[in-house]
């Protein structure tokens, strides 16, 4: 069996700290989708049966694929550490089919940003209407608000003049929740290209070594 030399050695030995580090990162993805899905404070935001599950639906995605780069980047260490040309097309393909799910789910939050936001607005009016105590006081509470623009002069006489209304709020809250996911997914996706890369360099490293043999 043909083994890589020179420079593509040096090529192998970085795809597979690239793999480690991509492990890594599936790692950090999961955590910071974990986070998001169990955080107190969102998850009292959007605990009812009846709240808008949009919101989490994203963050169940991102915990998917925080699994699923860790498990490809398992299988991209093997594949450098053991030349195998099977298990490193395997490891482009998922990175490929990884890229482009996190292209479609980014294209799909990016231009359902202010749906998702709009229905958290609307459920808050919904409960405030309903006068849904528990889920008033959890939006008050969390993001330190208090009513709409038509319901701030009667709903909020006990809290400060100056207090932030709740569409406002809810707005400047999830807004923060979705950059973090944004930039999470831009990292992501920017190390998976310098992974195809290598992992396509040293698979045609390894199929010429052979050949020569």
């Amino acid at each position: 069996m043909g083994k890589v030399e020179g420079g593509m050695k040096c090529v192998k030995y970085l795809l597979f700290i690239f793999n480690f580090i991509f492990w890594l990162m599936g790692s950090l993805v999961l955590a910071v989708g974990l986070w998001l899905r169990l955080e107190n404070d969102t998850v009292s935001l959007l605990h009812s049966e009846t709240a808008p599950v949009t919101f989490f639906i994203g963050v169940y995605i991102l915990i998917a694929a925080g699994g699923l780069v860790m498990l490809v980047g398992f299988f991209g260490c093997c594949g450098a550490v053991r030349e195998s040309q099977c298990l490193l097309g395997s490891f482009f393909a998922c990175l490929l089919i990884i890229f482009a799910a996190e292209i479609a789910a980014g294209v799909f939050g990016f231009l359902n940003k202010d749906t998702i936001i709009e229905d958290i607005q609307k459920f808050y009016k919904i409960s405030s209407d309903s006068n849904s105590t528990e889920i008033i006081t959890s939006y008050h509470r969390v993001l330190d608000c208090c009513g709409t623009e038509k319901t701030h002069k009667t709903l909020c006489v006990d809290f400060s003049p100056n207090i932030k209304k709740c569409d406002v709020a809810i707005e400047e809250f999830f807004n923060s929740k979705m950059f973090i996911i944004g930039y999470v997914g831009i990292g992501i996706a920017g190390v998976m290209i310098i992974g195809m890369i290598f992992s396509m360099v040293l698979c045609c490293a390894i199929r010429n070594s052979r050949e020569v043999i």
